[in-house]
């Protein structure tokens, strides 16, 4: 009686003979992941196309760079040296929002993994398979906050330079309550212009989303 071919054998002897194929299953199912990422957990919730085309972009550009560059005795060095470079852009680029670094990391995490991961038998398939699983649902799950409110902050300009004291706080903040419709609960007084008459201060309150401006205000706004 015959014995059934060894699965993992079939598997080698598959992209053995279709060479091609194991780069473009790879790079399908990590388009298929990225996609859903970007596409129906990010930008739903946070419209912004021009991340969109960035998280897409960077994706396919770190796979490429790996899956045609890697070997067995860089594939670690490799992926570190990735990296650390990518982490740069974090101190010499425009400021990026820190969820949308978070995103930035994410796509080429998927990338790496998704191009460097072994695919020679199906107990790794499954592995490479649950850890992209798992970054999709960690994605999904944080990016709802989890029920968590999150503490904004308004720059307003108070003219009722009065009520700036400390003693006098509580009415302040009934004040800015009822002129913003905000539930404030705190302040913060950033300037203050005896001049003119005019405070600037940060109104705090809560709700759950991040509703405060990337655009910081500075002292000669």
């Amino acid at each position: 009686m015959e014995t059934a071919p060894d699965t993992q054998n079939l598997i080698k002897e598959f992209f053995n003979a279709y060479p091609y194929m194991d780069f473009f299953i790879r790079y399908v199912w990590n388009l298929l992941v990225i996609f859903w990422v970007v596409g129906f957990i990010y930008y739903p919730r946070h419209k912004n196309k021009d991340f969109l085309f960035t998280f897409l972009l960077f994706n396919t550009v770190i796979f490429l760079i790996c899956y045609l560059l890697s070997s067995e005795k860089i594939k670690i060095g490799f992926a570190l040296g990735l990296f650390a470079v990518f982490s740069i852009l974090r101190y010499r680029t425009v400021t990026v929002p820190v969820r949308e670094m978070g995103y930035f990391f994410v796509s080429i995490t998927l990338g790496l993994i998704n191009s460097l991961s072994q695919m020679n038998d199906p107990s790794s398939i499954t592995v490479l398979v649950v850890a992209n699983l798992i970054v999709v649902a960690m994605v999904w799950l944080l990016d709802r906050q989890m029920g968590l409110e999150h503490e904004n902050f308004k720059t307003i300009n108070y003219e009722r330079i009065d009520l700036i004291k400390p003693e006098l706080r509580e009415e302040m903040l009934e004040d800015l309550r009822k002129r913003t419709g905000l539930p404030i609960h705190r302040v913060e007084i950033v300037r203050i212009d005896f001049l003119r008459d005019v405070a600037r201060v940060n109104a705090f309150y809560y709700s759950l989303e991040n509703e405060t401006s990337s655009y910081v205000l500075t002292e000669d706004d």
